[in-house]
């Protein structure tokens, strides 16, 4: 945890227990894990929209993709219909 070793961790809380008083210090603890749990709350909210946003893309680019894909292929089809058409008339001709 950041590096906090047990003795370090220990002098830290009895400091704040001096600083702070044995009161106050219940409240302090409260408050503070609150404010985490909200803040680790909003930090999965963010990363949870980062996430829908990219699959949204993703999907957005494969979509466009295969239109794209599927253009070419009527393109190339209609070619094709276009040569065969012009080879029956030669064949006509």
């Amino acid at each position: 945890m950041f590096g906090i070793g047990m003795p370090e961790l220990i002098v830290i809380l009895v400091i704040a227990l001096i600083v702070i008083g044995p009161q106050k210090l219940p409240d302090l603890a409260r408050s503070l894990g609150k404010g985490l749990a909200e803040f680790k709350r909003a930090t999965e909210d963010f990363k949870q929209s980062v996430e829908d946003e990219a699959k949204a893309a993703d999907e957005k680019e494969r979509i466009t993709k295969e239109v794209a894909a599927k253009e070419t292929a009527e393109a190339g089809m209609e070619k094709e219909a276009v040569k065969e058409e012009a080879a029956k008339e030669k064949i006509k001709a």
